[in-house]
């Protein structure tokens, strides 16, 4: 998808595409750094947009490792779809506030690790709460949650529920962005 494309979703559909720009390598690398591939067996990714993270994870993907990936967007979705057909790559078009039912559809218990793209400041307090409780209850336990903001606001909720939130800073992104790493 070209950078034209992405502007245009987020103008038209900016409460659930959160910049005008793709995350940057910097911010991919950051991301990546914070998962164990060795020691992962189910991973979940959510809001992957246009696939920027995606991309890098399946390249660091043991062929082992289930691999849940929820977009809400369908001409993301549809993207997605075209590009992505490894089978341990599950492509779902669904909302993040479901991410159990997801899971339990396709015979899974839980996540070990869970990336999320989602801009969760465009969400109103409840909708946003629900889908950071929906991704702490279906971590297994020392499993991690790890989302970029662009803002602190989902601090205190993070640190409310996680036993361990550690907070980075990507300068190289546009904008810049915090990154949480949250450990259950």
């Amino acid at each position: 998808m070209s950078k034209k494309s992405f502007l245009k979703e987020f103008i038209r559909e900016n409460k659930s595409v959160g910049s005008v720009t793709p995350s940057s390598r910097f911010l991919v690398s950051k991301i990546l750094k914070s998962i164990n591939f060795k020691e992962i067996k189910v991973i979940v990714e959510l809001g992957p947009g246009t696939g920027v993270f995606t991309r890098e994870i399946i390249k660091k993907l043991p062929e082992n490792v289930i691999f849940l990936v929820l977009e809400i967007n369908e001409i993301f979705y549809s993207d997605l779809k075209k590009e992505f057909n490894q089978p341990n790559v599950i492509l779902i078009n669904g909302s993040a506030d479901q991410l159990l039912k997801h899971l339990r559809d396709n015979k899974l218990e839980y996540a070990d690790t869970i990336v999320s793209s989602l801009p969760l400041s465009n969400y109103d307090e409840d909708f946003r709460n629900s889908i950071i409780l929906e991704a702490y209850t279906t971590l297994k336990s020392k499993g991690k949650f790890i989302q970029f903001q662009y803002s602190m606001q989902s601090k205190k909720t993070l640190n409310y529920l996680f036993r361990e939130v550690k907070i980075g800073f990507t300068a190289f992104n546009f904008p810049p962005a915090f990154v949480y790493v949250c450990s259950k």
